[in-house]
This record gives structure tokens, sequence and C-alpha cells, in this order.
């Protein structure tokens, strides 16, 4: 079994998503663990979002990436910028570092629809991306 890390700056939204999906693309084939560099809650409009998708992330929690510290990792995958630039170190021995900055929903300032297309276009791009690297990384 692979260990995957996905950090993010508070483990509150597009880390959780991309938790969510992995855990059902990879199946079997790795445990995932989400982080923060600090920790916000699980973001509503992501928990909605993803229960769209038959998706339940309700019961993951927002961790602190120092949490893992004794875990080591197979992948660390940053995404967005700010976690990418202020990761701290992360001991783990051949962990393959991979960032992949996705646009961030809970930035988004506007009406009810606004704000579900900002979910919606950030949850597709997290599925698609860990479709494809459990196709890319895990399939052997």
């Amino acid at each position: 079994m692979k260990n995957i890390l996905v950090l993010c700056t508070g483990n509150s939204c597009r880390s959780q998503m991309a938790h969510g999906y992995l855990n059902e693309f990879a199946k079997q084939k790795a445990n995932i663990y989400s982080a923060g560099i600090e920790t916000h809650g699980i973001n509503p409009g992501a928990l909605a979002i993803m229960k769209e998708d038959q998706i339940d992330i309700s019961k993951h929690t927002s961790n602190h990436v120092d949490e893992y510290a004794d875990i080591d990792f197979d992948y660390i995958i940053t995404v967005c910028d700010h976690a990418n630039e202020n990761c701290p170190f992360i001991p783990s021995k051949n962990a393959l570092r991979i960032h992949h900055n996705f646009f961030d929903p809970s930035k988004v300032v506007g009406t009810e629809e606004e704000n579900h297309a900002a979910f919606l276009k950030a949850r597709n791009e997290i599925k698609a991306y860990f479709k494809t690297f459990v196709e890319d990384y895990l399939s052997s």
C-alpha cells in the first residue's frame, strides 16, 4: 500500500476534495491522508459539492501536517501555491513531491449560483487530475 499526503493551506477545501476522490479512485492501493499547514475545518461548500457527486467527506477532519510526521509517504501532493511555497520539511525517505495549483472556490464572493459554479469548477478540476494521477502512478 502506498501512502499519499495531499497538502493545502487550511485542509478545508481543495485537499479535502482530493482526499475524497483519491479514496474513491485508489480503493485498496493507497492510504490517503490530507493535511494543511494550518487547520480551518471542513468547508461547507466542499462538503456539499462532493455530496452532489456521491462522495461523502463529512467524516473527514481538518488536520495539521505535523500530525503525520511519523508516516513515510510515497507521494506528497500540494494542491495550492501557498502550501507549496510554505510547506514544512516532511521527513519521508523517497516521497515523490508533486505540485498542482487548483482554483480556490472558497475565495469567490458572489451569489449562491456563482459560489456553486466556483465549487463545481474546482471539484471537476480536482476529480479529473486525481483520476489521471491514480491511473498514472497507482495502476501497476
